[in-house]
């Protein structure tokens, strides 16, 4: 990348259901910057090291717990488009709980890159120490107001069985304090999407974000 500036990474975390690829879509609208989906970093269904929990009685792969996700390929893959300016990221399908194919990502020199995901709050430190990070977020809402967004959009892809969306939906919502406030130790600034979005107007890689 010709530039004395490099790319660097903004991280949108946040609860399942918070907006977080609702605020990544309108920055890159508002700005151009590319968007790296880090829950298509998901493990696939059949990998053995995927972490199981109990839910109603049933034994189901916790996709919540970090262990769920790959971070080393998801940090690879943000070091590789920063430093070369173009990178490959799996397309997942969460109905399937698998990889369904690749898209590779490119970047102008001198541009953000927005990382969005469950996990993203995960690899903050991580990027900090490569000098990757322009600035990380913790998006939020009221957590019955995620319930519902979460619950409407999951229902609306189908993305499993509806009583199943509706359990994980619940313990979700009673767990989100303790997430929120993890994602916070971890680095992120915790904003509502139009907080974020305001404090992100103007941004550049030459600069760093709001802390």
């Amino acid at each position: 990348m010709n530039s004395t500036t490099r790319a660097r990474v903004v991280v949108l975390a946040g609860p399942s259901g918070s907006g977080k690829s609702r605020l990544a879509a309108r920055l890159h609208g508002a700005h151009g910057w590319p968007v790296v989906r880090l829950d298509d970093f998901y493990r696939d269904g059949t990998d053995p090291r995927l972490p199981m929990r109990e839910l109603g009685g049933t034994r189901l792969v916790d996709w919540d717990d970090p262990g769920s996700w790959d971070a080393d390929a998801a940090v690879g893959a943000l070091r590789r488009l920063v430093v070369e300016g173009t990178t490959e990221v799996p397309r997942y399908d969460i109905a399937r709980s698998a990889a369904v194919g690749t898209d590779r990502v490119s970047i102008a020199a001198g541009a953000l890159v927005l990382a969005e995901g469950i996990f993203a709050a995960e690899i903050i430190g991580r990027l900090g120490d490569e000098g990757l990070l322009h600035s990380a977020w913790c998006v939020r809402h009221h957590r019955w107001l995620t319930f519902v967004l979460r619950l409407v959009r999951d229902l609306s892809e189908r993305r499993k069985a509806p009583h199943i969306l509706l359990r994980r939906g619940l313990a979700l919502c009673r767990d989100e304090p303790r997430v929120i406030a993890r994602m916070g130790r971890l680095g992120a600034r915790c904003a509502t999407p139009r907080e974020a979005t305001s404090a992100l107007a103007g941004a550049s890689a030459d600069a760093g974000g709001p802390r």
